[in-house]
């Protein structure tokens, strides 16, 4: 039996952007969207409330929202699909099948880079941000290492954000308010890529079917 696909995002933006969203036929029944609230021990606390309910139930985690890019000619309203997750302590987490994923947002004819995300504790400006950008992140946020720290093993997860800011535009500088309304539009948008990559991965993850045993009859004496 199919089960729903988990959606956390931290802020209520992000979460009015993806509710917006056309869910129609998601596979395993309606998504369940979650906000989690913002940098990693409200996302802790709130991902281990989510997943103490019963056994399991949850096929697959997507976690998305907004991000700040480290990559100098980003734009707002790009989509960075993360292929691998990195936290502040070191510890680097891979993706399940980013590709599978960049290439559904593709389709929908949105701009996507696939590249490793940096989770901080704390808002990333200035020479921090260059310097991700020079270790090879394409974008920095503050909540997705520490979901993943909380997540099961085997349960399928992805990453994708939204970039609201730029080297060029940092947060809270002119040009933010114009990219956050790009951001939100385009991360409404996302939203049958991020159901056609629950699909993909809960064919991979489906066991195979097996031929029922027969019953043997017991041999009559001699």
């Amino acid at each position: 039996m199919n089960r729903p696909l988990l959606v956390l995002c931290a802020l209520a933006p992000e979460e009015w952007a993806l509710r917006g969203g056309d869910w129609a036929n998601a596979l395993g029944g309606p998504a369940v969207l979650a906000r989690t609230g913002m940098g990693a021990q409200r996302t802790g606390r709130s991902v281990s409330g989510l997943l103490s309910v019963g056994d399991r139930p949850y096929s697959a985690v997507l976690l998305t929202g907004f991000c700040a890019a480290t990559v100098p000619g980003t734009r707002p309203g790009e989509v960075i699909v993360a292929d691998k997750v990195q936290s502040v302590s070191g510890c680097s987490t891979a993706t399940r099948s980013p590709e599978v994923l960049a290439g559904a947002l593709r389709g929908l004819g949105l701009p996507v880079r696939v590249g490793a995300l940096y989770t901080a504790d704390r808002v990333v400006r200035g020479r921090e941000r260059q310097e991700l950008h020079r270790a090879g992140f394409a974008a920095v946020d503050m909540e997705t290492a520490a979901a993943l720290a909380h997540l099961p093993d085997g349960l399928p997860v992805a990453a994708v954000r939204v970039v609201v800011d730029t080297p060029e535009h940092e947060l809270l500088r002119p040009g933010t308010l114009p990219g956050g309304l790009r951001a939100f539009r385009t991360l409404r948008a996302t939203v049958p890529a991020l159901m056609g990559w629950h699909r993909a991965v809960s064919r991979e993850v489906q066991p195979p079917l097996t031929p029922p045993t027969l019953p043997t009859l017991p041999q009559e004496a001699s």
